[in-house]
């Protein structure tokens, strides 16, 4: 069965990437991962926010996808040396800091894809999701921090746990398979997995082949690809079989891929 967490909407699915800041609105000074670019997301239709968890000094998960402020804020400052009042007076004028209890609680309909960047985040991120299993989506880089979340959010025993997408060690393991032929090895590298979250190229390799698409839909595994905002490379994934498209311009996508 699929986990619920893909009912949203069928395919090919559209993941608002840090929510959705249109060029309006960051000339109002509407900033990533913010209270109003994930509300941006939804009221542009967007079934599906991801989004990115570290924590503050006085250990509240906030979406934030750096692990310093100084991109977004100006202040030079790691997330995890302010506390939450502070940050928030920082975010005030940049569409209003949003923790992850304050997302999930806020958006009851939208489903989260959240990355856990930082170590200390994973548990409480865990903790703060258990409750809301059904739509959310944990992935991080590191294999190691999204199943540190996957394990709180079962200890807490809450009902679903969430779904998970590989981490970079997987997916290398996983092109491994692909590599050698393995099938043994393919199946071992996607057990457990809901989703690969990967790029169209890295590093001047191909991620994104029929053969990657071919094998994680064998396992039941969907493609999400990221991040694309031009509606013509869009539309060449969702040919050759992706899944879903991460974007920064879900409106754009939605009306693209309608």
């Amino acid at each position: 069965m699929r986990h619920p967490w893909f009912a949203a909407s069928g395919t090919p699915r559209v993941l608002a990437h840090r929510g959705l800041v249109t060029p309006d609105g960051a000339r109002s000074g509407i900033v990533e991962n913010s209270l109003a670019a994930v509300a941006a997301a939804q009221a542009a239709g967007a079934a599906y926010v991801e989004s990115d968890c570290h924590l503050t000094a006085d250990g509240v998960v906030v979406l934030f996808h750096d692990s310093d402020l100084s991109r977004v804020t100006g202040d030079p400052r790691t997330v995890a040396e302010v506390t939450v009042a502070e940050l928030a007076r920082l975010m005030e004028s940049r569409g209003g800091l949003v923790t992850l209890a304050q997302a999930l609680d806020a958006f009851p309909t939208v489903r989260f894809n959240l990355d856990v960047k930082a170590t200390d985040a994973a548990t409480p991120v865990g903790r703060a999701v258990a409750a809301y299993g059904d739509r959310v989506l944990i992935t991080s880089f590191s294999d190691d921090r999204r199943r540190e979340a996957i394990a709180a959010a079962a200890a807490a025993d809450r009902g679903i746990l969430p779904a998970t997408s590989a981490g970079t060690g997987t997916i290398a393991r996983l092109l491994g398979g692909l590599a050698l032929r393995s099938q043994r090895r393919v199946a071992r590298a996607l057990e457990g997995i809901d989703a690969l979250q990967v790029p169209e190229r890295q590093r001047g390799l191909r991620i994104v082949t029929p053969r990657l698409i071919d094998a994680a839909h064998r396992h039941g595994v969907e493609v999400h690809v990221w991040t694309v905002n031009e509606p013509d490379d869009m539309r060449r994934l969702v040919g050759l079989g992706v899944d879903g498209i991460v974007t920064d311009r879900a409106d754009v996508a939605l009306a693209a891929l309608a």
